[in-house]
């Protein structure tokens, strides 16, 4: 018998990379963690590409379940969710509501938010400054502020009184409105469940690992983890 947990992570301190620690630190399942060190390019390895063809974090291998790779972090806590029973609804309705809500971090707050991220922190850092498309992401990502704003009045999670993969997927994207500069005044609904997932302790550990850049919040020393962040991805600038 293997003292290994089921679980091996490879991951970083990323917004998509926290998802599936915020899953597993709430459900309290033990899993092996491995930091992917994105500043090495191992994220491009050969051994890392061979789990992961798409060369992104995070990446998960279920050794319980003869060693199944499963990338995309949406992916990884749908997978996790079933396999545990845990944070999707049982209910067919509520159930497709949730992967709603999901689908929409994965495809709207995630790719603008990130966008609206490069731009400011990285790219403009290197000399890139794009103020069309500084606009047209924060603008983006603002816009789907205000829908999940009217979609939480009146309820405590994104798929009513109960915590889901929805609210884990899009909480560390949306609570780091700061690094984005996109403005959340205004927007109230939004702000309370801010509040309630800032009080989940098991969801604030899991920002920890497999290390703390509270930068992405406004908090810390945000001037070194701004320089530190953009320097670790300015292979992802291309210039003229």
């Amino acid at each position: 018998m293997s003292d290994q947990p089921d679980i091996h992570l490879y991951t970083a301190s990323t917004m998509n990379g926290w998802k599936p620690t915020i899953f597993l630190e709430e459900a309290e399942v033990p899993y092996e963690l491995t930091h992917i060190d994105f500043s090495k390019k191992e994220q491009k390895s050969e051994w890392y590409t061979k789990l992961n063809p798409n060369g992104r974090i995070p990446t998960m291998v279920d050794r319980g379940n003869d060693h199944f790779v499963v990338f995309e972090s949406g992916a990884i806590l749908w997978y996790l969710a079933k396999k545990y029973n845990a944070f999707l609804p049982n209910d067919p309705k509520l159930e497709n509501q949730t992967l709603q809500w999901l689908m929409f971090q994965m495809g709207g707050i995630g790719p603008m938010m990130g966008q609206a991220m490069y731009f400011q922190r990285i790219a403009a850092k290197q000399g890139h400054q794009d103020d069309f498309a500084i606009e047209r992401y924060v603008n983006e990502s603002r816009r789907l502020f205000e829908v999940l704003n009217t979609h939480l009045e009146g309820k405590t999670y994104l798929v009513g009184e109960t915590y889901t993969i929805a609210d884990m997927a899009t909480y560390p994207w949306a609570r780091a409105h700061y690094w984005a500069n996109v403005s959340v005044e205004g927007l109230p609904h939004l702000q309370a469940w801010f509040a309630r997932i800032d009080g989940r302790e098991k969801t604030q550990a899991a920002l920890e690992k497999p290390r703390p850049f509270w930068a992405f919040f406004g908090q810390g020393d945000v001037a070194a983890q701004e320089k530190e962040n953009a320097e670790r991805f300015k292979h992802d600038v291309k210039m003229d």
